[in-house]
């Protein structure tokens, strides 16, 4: 059973998680459409990691430094979006979402809970994207939601050849 909660954070942030449900109904009518036509899920995994690396890339700062990658990373609004909290030390980013819009639209939709877990890793391929365009960090996905757990974990390490630097 997934358990997905939301406090409500006013106005501005509902319409900002009803923008993401949107995108997230986008996604699971395509994956939908790519199944009838005998398509895997690989072109889905490919393009959000593609898109992750693109704002990686282009949008974050070149920094090996956890903090200044989490500031621009985890705005105040992504964090309030998906109910995060988040530990920074000069090793390691915990960051843990008590809410997701995604989950929310694929529940909507009806969208089987096997699927919500697998439509659900496939998102985080853009956070797995984003992370590879750094040299020093490496990207681990704890607990989801989508799985039934009652928040999602994700981690970003320094890597160990790196931590001294």
């Amino acid at each position: 059973m997934i358990n997905n909660k939301k406090t409500e954070q006013g106005a501005h942030i509902e319409e900002l998680r009803s923008a993401i449900e949107h995108r997230a109904t986008w996604f699971a009518l395509l994956v939908e459409e790519a199944r009838k036509r005998g398509l895997d899920l690989s072109f889905a995994r490919d393009a959000i990691y593609r898109c992750g690396a693109f704002h990686g890339e282009s949008k974050l700062p070149r920094t090996d430094d956890l903090g200044v990658f989490t500031d621009a990373f985890l705005t105040e609004n992504i964090k309030k979006i998906f109910e995060m909290e988040t530990e920074v030390t000069k090793d390691q980013l915990t960051v843990t979402f008590h809410y997701c819009p995604l989950v929310a639209a694929w529940q909507k939709l009806g969208v089987s809970e096997e699927d919500i877990a697998e439509y659900c890793d496939i998102a985080m391929d853009g956070d797995r994207g984003i992370v590879s365009t750094y040299e020093n960090f490496e990207y681990r996905l704890g607990d989801t939601i989508a799985k039934g757990c009652n928040s999602c974990q994700l981690f970003v390490t320094k890597k160990k050849d790196s931590q001294d630097k």
